[in-house]
C-alpha cells in the first residue's frame, strides 16, 4: 500500500511539473478543440450532403482526441525540442487528431478531396498508407490539414491530424494495437506474419464490398 501511495504522489507531482512547462496549455487546448469542432462540422456537413443527393452517408462514424498535456511533454521530449506551449505549437501536427471511420475505399478519397477543396483548408502533409501500407499491415489515409479558428482577438491557424479509414481497416487497426501495446508478451515474427495475413485479407473484403455495393446501385 505504501508503495501505491508513493506512486501516487509521484505522479501527481509530475503532473504538476508538466502543468507548469506547459504554462498557457489551457487556452492551447480550447484553440485545438474548436479546431477538430470545425472539421467534424465540415464532415458532416458533407456527410450530409451526400445522403441528401445520393441517399448514402459516406461516413460510417467518428472519433476524435486531443493529446494530454503528458503526451504533448512526452513528444517533445523524445524529439529534443523544447517543453513549452510554443514549442508544441511549433513542432506537433497531431495534438488534435479525428478519425473518420468510412463504409468504402472510395468513400475515404472522396470525403479527403472534398475536404481538401474547401477553401479555408490547407494541407500540409498526406500519407497514403491504403495504397502503400505500413510493413506490418496498417492502412489508413493520414491528412495533416491547418485551418482558421476564429477568436476574439485574434485568427490562429491550426494543424488537425485526419485519419481517413473504412470500417475493416479500424477494426484491424484498433485490435492490433490492443495486441502489441497491452500484451506483456512480445510480438512474435510468426505472429507480425498472421497479422500482415489478415490486413491483406481485409483488404480484400473491402474491395469485394465495394464491387458488390456499385453492383447494387
Amino acid at each position: 500500500m505504501e508503495l501505491d501511495n508513493t506512486s501516487i504522489l509521484h505522479r501527481l507531482l509530475e503532473d504538476e511539473e508538466i502543468r507548469h512547462q506547459l504554462d498557457g496549455y489551457l487556452q492551447m487546448q480550447h484553440v485545438y478543440s474548436a479546431a477538430i469542432q470545425e472539421v467534424k462540422t465540415k464532415l458532416q456537413i458533407l456527410d450530409e450532403e451526400f445522403q441528401s443527393r445520393y441517399d448514402h452517408n459516406p461516413i460510417h462514424h467518428m472519433e476524435s482526441r486531443l493529446k494530454s498535456p503528458r503526451s504533448v511533454v512526452e513528444k517533445l521530449r523524445r524529439r529534443n525540442e523544447e517543453v513549452s506551449s510554443d514549442s508544441a505549437r511549433r513542432n506537433l501536427t497531431d495534438i488534435a487528431g479525428i478519425r473518420v471511420v468510412c463504409c468504402y475505399i472510395e468513400d475515404v478519397y472522396r470525403i479527403a478531396e472534398l475536404l481538401l477543396h474547401q477553401d479555408d483548408v490547407t494541407l500540409i502533409r498526406k500519407s497514403d498508407y491504403i495504397k502503400n501500407p505500413k510493413e506490418n499491415g496498417y492502412r489508413s489515409l493520414h491528412l495533416v490539414i491547418q485551418i482558421p479558428v476564429y477568436l476574439a482577438s485574434r485568427t490562429e491557424r491550426v494543424p488537425v491530424e485526419v485519419q481517413l479509414r473504412t470500417e475493416g481497416m479500424d477494426f484491424w487497426a484498433s485490435l492490433e494495437h490492443q495486441m502489441r501495446y497491452k500484451s506483456s508478451r512480445p510480438v512474435s515474427a510468426d505472429l507480425q506474419k498472421q497479422l500482415r495475413e489478415c490486413a491483406e485479407q481485409l483488404a480484400e473484403i473491402d474491395v469485394k464490398m465495394q464491387k458488390i455495393y456499385k453492383h447494387l446501385q
